[in-house]
């Protein structure tokens, strides 16, 4: 499996982002999609994921301004942010997991909020 993320940039606080991560490779396999992130400084933490059954989880700080989505027909996750807030500043990472439990990384995208 490949992840590409890409949607990153500049945004001031309030405003909105979508990030994108277009997987390919043995997509089939896939069971899980999820978005982490790493700010400078910090461990990277989970930031929202979703499951092939639609189920969905949140970061306590995002709960309500982030929203994860996934069309299964571009193999493509997406992560709508909005509201966002200096401390969103982060380079985002998307993940997979498939049915082995082995787990692949994307490469970052860079989320800057100025205030």
């Amino acid at each position: 499996v490949q992840l590409q993320a890409s949607g990153g940039g500049l945004v001031q606080a309030g405003g909105s982002l979508r990030l994108t991560c277009a997987a390919s490779g043995s997509v089939f396999s896939i069971n899980f999609m999820g978005w982490y992130r790493q700010a400078p400084g910090k461990h990277r933490e989970p930031v929202a994921g979703l499951t092939n059954d639609g189920r969905t989880n949140y970061r306590d700080s995002v709960q309500g301004r982030f929203s994860i989505s996934r069309d299964n027909v571009k193999n493509m996750v997406y992560l709508h942010m909005s509201s966002l807030k200096p401390e969103d500043t982060a380079v985002y990472y998307c993940n997979a997991v498939n049915r082995e439990a082995n787990l692949y990384w994307g490469q970052g995208t860079q989320v800057t909020v100025s205030s």
